[in-house]
């Protein structure tokens, strides 16, 4: 039997189990029964096992998992994943809705064309799918927003995800990044816990986490496993694929065979947004899945470019979070916790309860102010919930239920670590330790500095860092560095093994780019996001350390109060005296970014400054996520759609309909050759 015969029936296959299962798990109208599914699945697996070269990327058999990997890789996102700036109240909406009113008046653009879509704020977990020609080629986790894990083989075990986009009228694009959120369902949870149960195994104490840990399985026949789902709801980066609003790019994601949440509405009115809103709230008790507010989002593409994004959220989403679970409890105490800025914060300390699968045992009280305000006592009778799902809090208190044992708090008037008479500050809730020494403060802000996200010094914990700074060891972040085999291996549960593993951490982390060194000093109001920024935008440390509030300021992205606190921090004589040690111990600290962005920061003079640029096709030069960031140092504006506001437009090969509405308007357009030209003019 000749080969032709058995090659044309695994294509049959590959092509009826990959209809049947979208029709199945993504239309819920399958046409088959389970049996069948199963037999088909059975022969086509089968058949590649006896001809391994019939097996194609996109056949319903990668879903079965494949070898279990060592490590998970890491990749970049074309275009970063920001978070989203949370409203909680009506008020909070209508405040959002304002300030585009106001933002979209200045560019002279009619009120009439702002409206919204709404969409299900789903609690599951983040992810990107890359398609090139049509096929999934990659998978990733948000992670930082900026680079995430790679988890492709475990995404295609996820029965909703096409493994190739399906054939419509539109034309398959070049590259397709779809957003979405992988969730499980809260009956699929049920039997998840149910079998671990039986198994002898822990069970997950959420879906949530339930979703998370077994994407991050580096065996994806264990996520084969497990009842994963997804909802799509947005792009990245796409190449060959037009659309002019979030209403058209989800039909065209359904069209390709995504799975998007029936409960999104849109295009509609700030008034049918809110409506919408109170709906959800109705329905959320009955959803077989997990939610915990409402995305909003301006629907008009060429309007969400024009509002732009800030650091760490785009202008022109907003989430809408639900009120919490909450449960009552009694406050057995009130301590205080002294941060890393020195700022003394109240803590309730709670009779344990179990608030939406999580036990509450600590709330914050945030300040004397809010204690007064709500009247606190220790040992009332309080309501608490999980701000945003997330972070305890204490709604109010029951003063019917008081016995007359309860006690009125009192904020200290000396530091409860060291001792140090404290001060409020003006025009602020905050009282603050002003002792720099104060061992509470030296703690948090060392372990801030050698956080995963800072230095990333492994081994060096909370305890260890307790005990590095209460004997006396560490006094500033320079003292790490002087660190000595002989010093550490002393300390309590440090063999010698141990200590040799700590100082060679050290020693590793003595080279630092300046985005991490920058965000390690734990500097007010500076993030990942604003260092990365500072980073791109000046040349060195000293750079940065030598420019004043209003350099800092004129940044794009950069928020006033980052701004004055940056500046604020380097014109302490004790902060760079500080550096200047860590320097001298060794540390080298590089930056790759701004050498990648290659331009040395805002310049009004320069062609590009406060210009709005279009980027379309493919640049050779470098990615255009690379040109974008290079565009942005300048000052420029970079949108994704052309009009008559567009100053230039950047035209790679296999440029489409772009060009061709930039030729239309008149609009001036640069081959690849002559941007670059003019980027290092």
């Amino acid at each position: 039997m000749t080969i032709d015969p058995i090659r044309e029936e695994a294509r049959t296959l590959q092509k009826e189990l990959t209809e049947h299962s979208y029709r199945y798990h993504v239309l819920d109208d399958p046409v088959i029964d389970d049996h069948t599914y199963d037999r088909m699945l059975k022969r086509l697996v089968e058949i590649e096992e006896q001809y391994p070269e019939l097996s194609v990327p996109d056949s319903p058999t990668r879903r079965v998992g494949a070898p279990p990997l060592s490590v998970f890789d890491t990749a970049e996102h074309s275009i970063p994943m920001l978070s989203l700036d949370n409203g909680f109240t009506a008020d909070d909406i209508l405040a959002f809705h304002q300030r585009n009113l106001k933002a979209l008046e200045k560019a002279a653009i009619p009120a009439g064309r702002l409206l919204y879509t709404a969409e299900p704020k789903l609690d599951g977990v983040a992810v990107e799918l890359t398609y090139e020609k049509g096929v999934l080629t990659l998978a990733t986790t948000r992670g930082d927003g900026r680079t995430g894990e790679v988890i492709t083989d475990n995404i295609r075990t996820v029965e909703q995800v096409p493994l190739r986009l399906r054939q419509t009228d539109r034309p398959v694009p070049d590259l397709l990044e779809v957003r979405g959120e992988v969730i499980i369902h809260q009956s699929g949870f049920e039997l998840l816990n149910r079998s671990r149960l039986n198994k002898g195994d822990a069970v997950f104490a959420n879906p949530r986490n339930a979703a998370a840990g077994s994407l991050r399985q580096l065996d994806s026949r264990i996520t084969a496993q497990r009842p994963l789902a997804i909802f799509v709801y947005g792009v990245g980066l796409t190449r060959g694929l037009d659309f002019t609003s979030q209403s058209q790019m989800l039909s065209a994601l359904k069209d390709f065979g995504f799975p998007v949440n029936p409960l999104i509405r849109g295009p509609i009115s700030i008034e049918a947004v809110l409506e919408a809103y109170k709906y959800l709230g109705t329905l959320r008790p009955d959803l077989d899945y997990e939610i915990d507010g409402m995305v909003i989002k301006v629907d008009d593409i060429g309007l969400q470019q024009q509002l732009g994004e800030k650091t760490k959220s785009p202008r022109w989403a907003i989430a809408y979070k639900f009120p919490a679970s909450e449960k009552t409890t009694r406050i057995n105490d009130i301590i205080v916790q002294v941060g890393r800025t020195g700022t003394l914060t109240p803590v309730a300390e709670l009779e344990p309860v179990s608030i939406g699968g999580v036990t509450v045992s600590r709330a914050t009280l945030h300040n004397a102010d809010e204690i007064k305000r709500k009247d606190i006592r220790i040992g009332d009778q309080a309501l608490v919930t999980r701000a945003g799902d997330v972070i305890p809090k204490v709604v109010k208190i029951f003063p019917s239920q008081r016995k007359g044992t309860e006690a009125v708090f009192h904020m200290p008037d000396i530091c409860p670590v060291c001792n140090t008479r404290v001060r409020r500050l003006e025009e602020e809730a905050a009282v603050k330790c002003i002792n720099a020494s104060c061992s509470a403060q030296l703690k948090e802000r060392i372990r801030h500095f050698v956080s995963k996200k800072g230095l990333d010094v492994d081994g060096l914990g909370k305890k260890l860092v307790d005990q590095l700074v209460d004997k006396g060891l560490v006094s500033s972040f320079a003292d790490l560095f002087t660190l000595t085999l002989e010093s550490v291996a002393g300390l309590d549960r440090m063999g010698n093994k141990s200590a040799a593993n700590l100082i060679q951490a050290i020693e590793a982390a003595k080279k630092v780019s300046m985005a991490r060194f920058i965000f390690a000093l734990g500097i007010d109001h500076t993030g990942e996001n604003a260092a990365r920024l500072m980073a791109v935008n000046f040349k060195d440390l000293d750079a940065l350390m030598a420019a004043d509030e209003l350099a800092l300021s004129a940044i794009h992205g950069m928020g006033d109060k980052t701004a004055r606190a940056i500046a604020g921090f380097f014109s302490v004589p004790e902060n760079t005296i500080n550096i200047e040690k860590i320097r001298l111990a060794g540390v080298d600290i590089t930056n790759d970014l701004y050498q990648e962005v290659g331009v040395e920061g805002p310049k009004e003079s320069h062609v590009f400054a406060g210009k709005t640029i279009v980027l379309t096709g493919t640049l050779t030069v470098f990615k255009r996520s690379e040109a974008k960031e290079k565009l942005l140092a300048l000052g420029a504006k970079v949108t994704g759609s052309v009009s008559k506001k567009t100053d230039f437009l950047v035209a790679g090969e296999s440029a489409g309909s772009k060009l061709a509405k930039a030729e239309s308007l008149k609009v001036k357009i640069l081959d690849e050759i002559q941007f670059v030209e003019m980027l290092n003019t």
